[in-house]
């Protein structure tokens, strides 16, 4: 093991450490969780105790997923999803609440990979008897061909680690035409072996994401292949009417001896889309019927807080990790008149956080946000405060801004946000407009919100989105959020400021080299204050995933690598004979 790989990862067990025990997720220093916070009273424990085999579990859910093709899942809560039920990949997080879900475990592999030529090689060797749902051979050569696909202009949006870190992979565009990547090697069946052009101690963390999952070539159908996944995992699709419904069955091929991670303990999984938030939320605090056997995929309604939080029967069924996600809004730097840092910091003092903490649930279940990273990426857990402003604002100071840039009279811009988030974007367009800056508002179904926003020729001026880590290190979110080297015009993901800093992307590559983990972990907060400085972004909250679950609903707890999402790999339900088959 050499230095940087030591050293490094050392850095990554203490920044999961830290942010396991920051304030913004309602746990003391100490370990206790903070009983002035009642949403917060399940945190780190699971809650309905053991599911027993068999029944259907429901998932109510007002949007379809973005993407089910391991080469483009990259939202957290679809990750969680296809990861822990559909497909495997070489490496997973550990089936735990708290901070034991952030541990590293072997999935197909046989163990988090063997590391050479300082960290710039990487082999796994996968386990035997490992098949997918029609009891054929899983093999190194299908994660080989996802990894490739994953480069297709036809399949944007997914994970881009191998784009970044591969050799070659800069002008790779696929399997196309029988074109391959050298740099991905299978010398036989069982055994892959990944050749980086840096140094990249934390590779076993990015070999838990879908693009480390395997496709068979056979059952490659391109864009197609994202409604019928074809199934490496406990769970297979046996219909999936797109906004409507998808049903999975237990995939008979799947062996537990292989897996100490899933449970699969419902027979069937029935997701049913399209209904309104409203409508899930009070179905599932009333849990009667077959609701009992049901969990709510999105978060709770803001306006449906209060419901769960003053009655103690539901409250017990209530949900909120932290998310470890941190939401913003994006300005469209490459574009009048975001292309003035002036009118960026005024947007910047403008708005008001108090009010978009009000909008989204209140302080019981929201932060205002004061840095672009998260809390738990920094030491202590906590967001720094670097720029100052009130977090209601200053609107004297915005409006002073926009006076020095040409622009006394206010101008107007058009902002996009996800459905789910309408009462924010009201807040930051009443916000904004203090100071003369006129916001209309375009909402989006969820399903669709980032390939809308990922679209960079004809998306708005203002976008309000967030970032979470894939895992804990500051090279997993600003890289990813303002290094302007990897600005797609389509499928565009994270930096949708369409920042692009020369001294900032500098930086990002001098952080990146440090051998000293510890080192690098302080220069990536410091780089966090010197980018809101240049304005890309004004920072709005950051929320715990408010998730509830039915009366009947067992193994259940909020993931912590998965932004909070219900952990699919054990969750259940206490009597299988309550639920509809």
């Amino acid at each position: 093991m050499n230095k940087r790989t030591c050293t490094l990862a050392t850095a990554l067990v203490t920044t999961l450490a830290l942010g396991a025990t920051g304030c913004s997720d309602g746990t003391k220093s100490d370990g206790s969780r903070d009983r002035k916070n009642p949403a917060v009273a399940n945190n780190g424990a699971v809650v309905g105790g053991t599911p027993q085999r068999g029944g259907t579990l429901t998932v109510l859910s007002n949007q379809d997923f973005t993407h089910l093709d391991p080469a483009r899942n990259w939202v957290m809560p679809d990750m969680d999803f296809g990861t822990r039920l559909l497909y495997r990949t070489l490496v997973t997080y550990t089936a735990e609440p708290g901070a034991k879900g952030s541990e590293l475990t072997p999935d197909l592999a046989e163990d988090l990979g063997t590391p050479s030529n300082g960290a710039k090689t990487w082999t796994f060797r996968l386990k035997p008897g490992l098949k997918y749902e029609d009891g054929t051979p899983i093999t190194s050569q299908d994660i080989k061909h996802n990894v490739e696909r994953s480069f297709s202009p036809d399949l944007p949006g997914g994970p881009d680690y191998a784009a970044r870190y591969l050799v070659g992979g800069k002008d790779y565009r696929g399997p196309a035409q029988g074109k391959h990547l050298d740099s991905v090697k299978t010398p036989d069946a069982r055994t892959i072996v990944f050749e980086l052009h840096t140094s990249f101690a934390e590779f076993p963390f990015a070999a838990t994401l879908p693009t480390f999952a395997p496709v068979p070539p056979s059952q490659d159908k391109g864009p197609q292949y994202d409604s019928r996944p074809f199934s490496s995992g406990p769970y297979k699709v046996e219909t999936y009417a797109r906004d409507k419904q998808l049903v999975l069955v237990r995939n008979t091929h799947w062996d537990p001896k292989t897996d100490s991670v899933r449970k699969a303990y419902p027979d069937r999984i029935v997701v049913t889309m399209g209904l309104k938030g409203n409508q899930i939320d009070d179905r599932l605090i009333a849990s009667s019927g077959t609701d009992a056997s049901a969990v709510s995929w999105a978060q709770l309604r803001p306006e449906s807080i209060s419901k769960v939080l003053t009655k103690a029967d539901v409250k017990a069924r209530l949900l909120a990790e932290s998310s470890s996600c941190n939401e913003m809004v994006q300005m469209h730097t490459g574009r009048a008149p975001f292309d003035d840092l002036k009118v960026r910091q005024a947007v910047q003092y403008a708005l008001d956080r108090e009010a978009i903490v009000t909008a989204a649930g209140g302080p019981a279940v929201v932060d205002a946000s004061t840095a672009a990273m998260p809390g738990t990426l920094f030491t202590g857990g906590k967001q720094p405060d670097t720029l100052k402003i009130p977090l209601s604002g200053d609107v004297e100071k915005a409006k002073q801004l926009l006076k020095e840039a040409g622009k006394a009279d206010g101008f107007s811009t058009r902002l996009t946000v996800s459905m789910n988030d309408k009462r924010i974007a009201e807040a930051i367009q009443e916000s904004l407009g203090r100071a003369g800056i006129k916001v209309t508002i375009e909402t989006v179904d969820p399903s669709a919100f980032y390939d809308t926003i990922g679209d960079t020729k004809s998306r708005t001026d203002l976008v309000y989105t967030g970032w979470c880590p894939d895992y804990p290190s500051g090279s997993t979110f600003l890289p990813f959020v303002f290094d302007g080297r990897f600005i797609k015009v389509k499928g565009n993901s994270g930096n949708h400021s369409l920042f692009k800093d020369d001294a900032t992307m500098k930086r990002m590559d001098e952080i990146a080299a440090m051998s000293d983990g510890a080192q690098a972990n302080k220069a990536w907060q410091d780089l966090d204050g010197q980018i809101l400085a240049k304005a890309p972004v004004a920072p709005g909250a950051s929320k715990r995933r408010t998730l509830l679950i039915g009366t009947n609903v067992a193994g259940a707890y909020g993931h912590t690598s998965w932004s909070g999402q219900l952990d699919y790999a054990t969750v259940g339900l206490k009597d299988p004979s309550k639920s509809t088959n």
